[in-house]
């Protein structure tokens, strides 16, 4: 028990370090590029590069976790995102820059769905919410906490790389005190490869797809808000410092209410609460178009924060609810993908619509993603 206790919460400081990573690079390089006079369009494309790193790993990567345990994955992903970092300041180029995002989406996916597969597996049924969400949280934290590294720009423009990388190491040192463990030690796991996952995909998605879309929501919120988000609210005026505390107003409503919402979806059910909170959010985003004042701006993304800071941790336990144990690094993996291509959607297309339409289309265009998010939650 104690064994677990320290495994789970080395787990969840390495995850909260990642959101970090993730939740500093993408105000900061949405930031740097605005600056250097780089269409809204290309910016939302770029930032889309960590995403399509971790759709290009996750067909791969279970065979290897099956093979090697959990560890082996987390310590080659966590070093992967450190080097990356580390090489930002190296050279400032579109074409490095978006490589090392890919390597950084390659890397953070191996630490996430190493970590959450385990936390998942060695949790007892009666608190997968609660730990998923106290995991949630943590990467929340995590998230908040990075955009706030982006003033470091007024002392140097790369010191928060800097920083970000360092910290990510330290992270990746401590997961060296862990002893290893292997998936399903006392279950038969079928062939294991590419074509055998490839399998065990469409045997997760039969049993789970409907948790799928919750992480797929929280994909296109997450890297709209912090992609997108910046180049609006700096075309409308507000100053730099403010909008990045108005993204990171998000995650503190997340982080406040992320264990709550857990212990609430244990007990009342995971098909239940998801519908609701989608489609309480989508009205929320829809009024927060017509706000202008900074103040209610960060009373706004706090609310959303509450409702739908939640999806990706409420759609991991939910498919761990609906999965055997044998298939959860498939399912895993499943989720992961479904959180990326929102991901990629997420900055993508509000980049280009604002490109064409003003910075207003920003909040209808994900008020009616998810408009249609909640009515397939709710059919």
């Amino acid at each position: 028990m104690k064994s677990n206790r320290f495994k789970f919460w080395i787990l969840t400081v390495v995850v909260a370090i990642s959101g970090l990573s993730q939740g500093l690079l993408l105000p900061l390089i949405s930031i740097v590029f605005e600056g250097n006079g780089i269409s809204s369009g290309l910016n939302g494309f770029h930032a889309t590069g960590i995403y399509i790193g971790v759709l290009l790993v996750s067909p791969f990567i279970e065979a290897p976790l099956h093979r090697f345990g959990y560890k082996p994955i987390i310590i080659v992903g966590g070093g992967i995102v450190a080097v990356a970092l580390l090489l930002f300041p190296l050279w400032f180029n579109l074409y490095f820059w978006f490589i090392l995002r890919l390597l950084i989406g390659v890397g953070d996916h191996m630490l996430h769905f190493s970590s959450q597969t385990w936390i998942g597996a060695m949790s007892h049924p009666s608190k997968r919410g609660r730990n998923m969400a106290i995991y949630g949280l943590f990467f929340s934290l995590g998230f908040a906490v990075g955009p706030q590294l982006v003033n470091l720009m007024e002392i140097n423009v790369n010191l928060p790389f800097f920083i970000s990388g360092i910290m990510v190491i330290i992270a990746w040192g401590l997961v060296w005190f862990l002893r290893n463990e292997f998936v399903a030690e006392s279950a038969v796991i079928r062939e294991i490869s590419f074509f055998g996952s490839i399998k065990r995909f469409s045997d997760v998605f039969r049993l789970a797809w409907i948790s799928m879309i919750p992480p797929f929501v929280y994909g296109i919120l997450e890297t709209a808000l912090n992609a997108t988000f910046p180049i609006v609210g700096l075309r409308d005026g507000i100053p730099q410092a403010m909008v990045v505390t108005i993204i990171s107003s998000f995650s503190v409503g997340t982080i406040l209410f992320q264990v709550p919402i857990g212990i609430l979806s244990d007990s009342v059910g995971r098909a239940r609460v998801l519908p609701i909170f989608v489609g309480v959010g989508a009205v929320v985003f829809f009024v927060t178009a017509f706000v202008s004042n900074s103040i209610l701006l960060i009373v706004m993304f706090f609310v959303l924060g509450i409702f739908l800071g939640s999806m990706y941790s409420l759609g991991l336990s939910y498919m761990t609810d609906l999965t055997p144990l044998e298939l959860l690094p498939a399912g895993n993996i499943l989720v992961g993908m479904s959180f990326s291509l929102g991901s990629i959607i997420g900055p993508s297309a509000t980049g280009i619509m604002i490109g064409f339409f003003g910075n207003d289309v920003f909040y209808f265009v994900i008020t009616g993603l998810l408009v249609a998010a909640f009515l397939a939650l709710f059919f």
